[in-house]
C-alpha cells in the first residue's frame, strides 16, 4: 500500500490554562481554522490535523518545523515550507485544499 504525504496542521488544543494568567483560553486564530475544519471536512480530509499542547516547547511542532517555528497555527507543506501566520495560512488552505477564501 503507497502512503501519501500530505500537508500537516499544526493546531493547539481547544482549551488550555496560562500560568501567568487567570482563567482557561483559546487561540483565536486555531479555532478560525478548527472552524474552517468543520465546515468543510471533505477538504479538511486531505490534512494531517495534529493538536498539540500549549505551552513551550510544543516538542511535536519543534521536532516538525524547528524551534523558531512553534507559533500556531502552522500548515507544514508536504514538500517542505510552512506558514504559521493567519493570513498566509488561510490563503494556502484556499489554494492548496479548496477552502473557500475569508471575505475582506
Amino acid at each position: 500500500m503507497m502512503t501519501t504525504i500530505r500537508d500537516r496542521l499544526f493546531v493547539l488544543e481547544h482549551e488550555f490554562s496560562d500560568p501567568a494568567l487567570d482563567g482557561v483560553y483559546y487561540c483565536k486564530d486555531c479555532v478560525t481554522v478548527e472552524g474552517l475544519l468543520a465546515l468543510f471536512p471533505e477538504r479538511a480530509a486531505d490534512l494531517e490535523v495534529v493538536r498539540v499542547p500549549w505551552p513551550r516547547p510544543r516538542q511535536a511542532v519543534v521536532d516538525a518545523l524547528g524551534e523558531e517555528n512553534q507559533n500556531l497555527p502552522a500548515l507544514a507543506f508536504a514538500e517542505g515550507g510552512v506558514v504559521n501566520e493567519i493570513e498566509a495560512l488561510l490563503s494556502a488552505l484556499h489554494s492548496r485544499h479548496g477552502f473557500p477564501k475569508r471575505h475582506p
